[in-house]
């Protein structure tokens, strides 16, 4: 069942009840205003009765005259002794001498109060007023009134076939309307699921759907889904540039290889530059498939190990590896501090190694590499400056993302140092995610000609 047919039924179904909840009222209103009418006419009737006669003895108790233009209204009086005889009527009563309700006079009355009924004599219904007459203790008589109540009877059967068929008319608008309403109210979401359907059946991401000019929660969602449009679409250009890139980073080791492998066979003698050249390709593609399957277990939500960790130890041993391999570049140490951390050293190392590793390969001969252990404000900073070339400001803020390169044409040497980039643009993603892994941040500053610092922020352990 659609939501259009469901809204309708329940707008109906709620419709429906609240127009019997207003019919119901209404009538019961009619019911009230009609018996208070009819009580109000019978006790001035025996006010008028009582006006006029004295009540020491029966045959004292008068029926006015002018009593009797109610007759046209259907009203009647009777006077009835102690033992339910007849000894007065009105008019209207002649011929009838029986009392109007004769259940009543066997009723305890020594509270001395009127009693009201509604009796049904044939097809006549009346509404009857008895008042005792005498005092308290000593009823010497009744007086009985009746009005006849076959006119109120047939405003009330009028008024339940109005109200009925009020409610019938209205349920049928209400269906009819309410249709119509969720017609109305859903076409914007039709829309949003028509252009959908586009969208997936172009394979079109760059799309959008239209956003209506009310901002209201179909406006929300189209904003919404076009924001996930929006994220598919850079999502799956990621992914091409992803595949492009991978191809591109194998494609190169295994020419290089092959065409080795070739050398090799053409010249029946495995010389000792070609196993070389092979060798090192294919100590660059483990380290690049080791990169990536490191990546895909992060994003598969890889746990880190969880211990306390001396950063300024693990600075130290960094420091020492690529000092030995750092060549013609000046590594060094500022300062540091004594600062303990809580994580996986094996992945701290590694994303220390990724910085100066980097900042190795981009740094000239007789350029310096610094690095630095501080403590601040509940934060261990450990950064690496270089003297490199720096990094437009254009690149800066891509340089996390995977396979990014500053200048993708130019020659990459080998960093030689293990957990170190491979220069495919895999290293400062890897640092980044074991920053992130950690709690903290990856910070980079660079100025084109002067150099470049990153700037990693981990939460410190405290004591």
């Amino acid at each position: 069942m659609s939501i259009r047919v469901r809204l309708t039924l329940w707008y109906t179904l709620v419709l429906s009840v609240i127009l019997a909840a207003i019919g119901f009222a209404i009538y019961n209103v009619f019911v009230a205003v009609i018996g208070e009418n009819v009580d109000r006419k019978l006790n001035e009737t025996a006010a008028l009765v009582f006006s006029v006669s004295t009540v020491s003895r029966l045959g004292e108790v008068r029926i006015p005259v002018a009593a009797d233009v109610f007759r046209s209204a259907g009203l009647y009086l009777q006077v009835i002794d102690p033992l339910g005889r007849v000894v007065g009527m009105s008019d209207s009563l002649r011929g009838y001498d029986k009392p109007i309700n004769p259940a009543v006079l066997s009723l305890d009355l020594a509270d001395f109060r009127p009693v009201r009924h509604d009796v049904r004599e044939g097809d006549v219904h009346l509404r009857v007023l008895t008042v005792p007459i005498g005092s308290p203790g000593q009823i010497i008589g009744y007086l009985q009134i009746g009005v006849q109540m076959d006119s109120y009877d047939e405003s009330l059967s009028q008024l339940t076939r109005l109200l009925l068929a009020g409610w019938v008319a209205g349920v049928l608008l209400g269906g009819v309307g309410g249709a119509f309403l969720a017609r109305q109210a859903l076409r914007p979401i039709d829309d949003v699921t028509n252009t959908a359907r586009a969208i997936s059946e172009a394979g079109d991401l760059s799309r959008r759907i239209p956003v209506p000019r009310a901002r209201d929660e179909v406006g929300r969602l189209a904003t919404t889904f076009n924001g996930m449009l929006a994220r598919l679409e850079a999502l799956f250009k990621a992914q091409q540039r992803f595949t492009a890139d991978i191809s591109h980073e194998l494609r190169t080791p295994l020419t290089t290889i092959r065409g080795n492998l070739d050398l090799i066979r053409r010249m029946r003698v495995a010389d000792d530059a070609s196993l070389d050249a092979a060798q090192g390709e294919i100590e660059r593609m483990t380290r690049l498939v080791g990169d990536l399957l490191l990546l895909a277990q992060a994003d598969a939500g890889l746990p880190i190990r969880r211990a306390p960790v001396a950063l300024d130890a693990v600075m130290v041993e960094v420091f020492e590896q690529m000092r030995a391999i750092a060549g013609g570049v000046n590594v060094g140490v500022g300062a540091e501090d004594a600062i303990a951390v809580m994580g996986d050293a094996d992945r701290l190392k590694q994303l220390m190694i990724n910085l100066v590793g980097n900042a190795v390969r981009y740094t000239p001969a007789g350029g310096s590499i610094t690095l630095n252990l501080k403590r601040r404000d509940g934060w261990a900073v450990f950064s690496v400056s270089d003297t490199g070339p720096g990094i437009p400001p254009e690149h800066l803020p891509h340089i996390f993302e995977r396979f990014y390169r500053v200048e993708k044409s130019r020659s990459r040497q080998e960093a030689g140092v293990n957990g170190a980039s491979s220069g495919a643009g895999l290293g400062l993603s890897i640092a980044q995610w074991i920053a992130q892994s950690h709690g903290g941040r990856i910070e980079a500053q660079s100025e084109v000609g002067k150099g470049t610092v990153f700037t990693v922020y981990l939460p410190e352990l405290r004591q």
